[in-house]
């Protein structure tokens, strides 16, 4: 985006280093905004459901329901297409709104809220919802509740206006004291704002990379600092302690890039509300298709051999998160432990985030 295309060579050492934070996709799930519970009892029909915003101003609908026959697609209180089990459908000519929202209703149980996952601001490329899944016991995660993003001191005005429109009350800056000096957040009218240093001063990741295989040895050490990293744990129990709080959704957690603190964010979450690994590491990958225009303009302004460099660091990979889950297996035995020990989230506490968050 414009405030990427500009970079320059003798600040990307920096620009590298905060953008890792060492330190296209579209689906959507849930309702309108609700803090009051879980919204729906019945059981969802539907194992996949997405919806994608195209650049002419039309949106496609796709979705599959074994089982069902019959699907009525409804956006502003109106059916707008219908199919049957499985379906997709393209909808023109909808009014201009801050996020188009569809409600895809089949003929027997419970029905999905869905938009498309980015938010589109004129100041951040990967502003994104952090829900719209479904887990492995047939949920899905609500949308309009979670965000993630990158940098928020680019906001414009018109941004922020959005972001007070879509209900955002507080938000979790995860950057380090360096990060949030160089560009103060922005935030919405009446948004509480948290620092959730993940680094705080950790001193640990300061040498920047001399070859690609350094760089991503680099990343995979910071991922392991995420989970297991003093600071680490007490910046993310700050935020999950945020998220289960009715009263401070909807909520926002960033870095830079929004790709690796925030990426662990992300991934914890859906992880605890039971959403499978595979689907997790999809929404990680991608940050690379949303920062893509970003990142090739980075890597664009440095000459090729430090750019082999930089690419790593700017990138997202799987075995950047699977090493993640590996440090959780290691220092903590499972992910429930990690939860515990870590999050400081117990059993009820579990309970509680997915009677808030899922639906179905």
């Amino acid at each position: 985006m414009n405030h990427m295309t500009r970079v320059k060579a003798s600040s990307c050492a920096l620009a590298a280093a905060l953008l890792v934070g060492i330190t296209a996709p579209a689906v959507s799930a849930h309702g309108a905004p609700s803090h009051a519970g879980r919204e729906s009892h019945a059981r969802i029909p539907f194992t996949q459901a997405e919806v994608t915003a195209q650049d002419d101003g039309s949106y496609t609908v796709e979705w599959k329901a074994p089982g069902i026959r019959h699907v009525a697609i409804k956006a502003n209180g109106r059916t707008v297409a219908s199919g049957g089990s499985t379906g997709k459908v393209t909808v023109r000519g909808l009014r201009a709104a801050d996020r188009q929202w569809f409600d895809l209703v089949p003929e027997r149980g419970g029905s999905l809220h869905l938009a498309d996952r980015l938010i589109k601001l004129e100041g951040s490329v990967n502003f994104r919802d952090a829900g719209g899944y479904r887990t492995t016991d047939g949920h899905w995660v609500k949308m309009g509740e979670v965000y993630r993003s990158d940098a928020l001191d680019k906001l414009t005005d018109g941004d922020l206006a959005k972001l007070r429109r879509l209900s955002i009350h507080t938000v979790y800056d995860l950057r380090m004291e360096s990060e949030r000096a160089a560009g103060a957040d922005r935030v919405p009218a009446g948004a509480t704002h948290v620092v959730a240093d993940v680094l705080a001063g950790s001193s640990s990741m300061t040498t920047m990379p001399t070859t690609p295989e350094e760089g991503v040895a680099m990343m995979v050490e910071g991922e392991k600092f995420m989970v297991s990293g003093d600071t680490a744990k007490t910046a993310y129990r700050t935020v999950f302690g945020g998220i289960a709080d009715d009263s401070s959704r909807a909520v926002v957690f960033h870095c830079t890039a929004g790709k690796d603190r925030t990426g662990w964010a992300n991934a914890a979450l859906l992880t605890a509300l039971g959403v499978p690994r595979s689907t997790v590491m999809e929404d990680y990958l991608a940050s690379n298709d949303y920062r893509a225009e970003a990142n090739a303009a980075a890597l664009a302004s440095m000459p090729a051999e430090q750019a082999a460099v930089y690419k790593p660091l700017m990138d997202v990979r799987p075995e950047y998160l699977n090493s993640g889950y590996d440090e959780v297996a290691k220092k903590f035995g499972s992910f429930g432990a990690y939860e515990r020990r870590a999050l400081s989230l117990d059993a009820k506490d579990i309970r509680d985030l997915k009677r808030d968050l899922l639906v179905g």
